[in-house]
């Protein structure tokens, strides 16, 4: 598998790796942001898709946090 960082990429593969992780339903530039994720900072070559994935997690509410409790962001 080809690596996915910024540093071995182009701005048009990066563009093709959301395309093809996030399915049809959504269009580089528009229809993404409802995933609560920025992904567009992925394609500026600003942010790894690593670092919006782990800021997102951390935003999400869990149902049960105290069954993951070690592998949460909420302590």
């Amino acid at each position: 598998m080809k690596s996915i960082l910024i540093k071995d990429t182009t701005r048009e593969e990066r563009e093709q790796i959301i395309r093809e992780s996030l399915g049809d339903d959504y269009d580089v530039g528009c229809g993404y942001e409802s995933t609560g994720i920025d992904y567009q900072l992925y394609i500026d070559g600003e942010k790894e898709l690593r670092e919006l994935n782990e800021e997102a997690r951390c935003g999400f509410v869990v149902a049960y946090p105290e069954e993951n409790k070690a592998n949460s962001c909420l302590g």
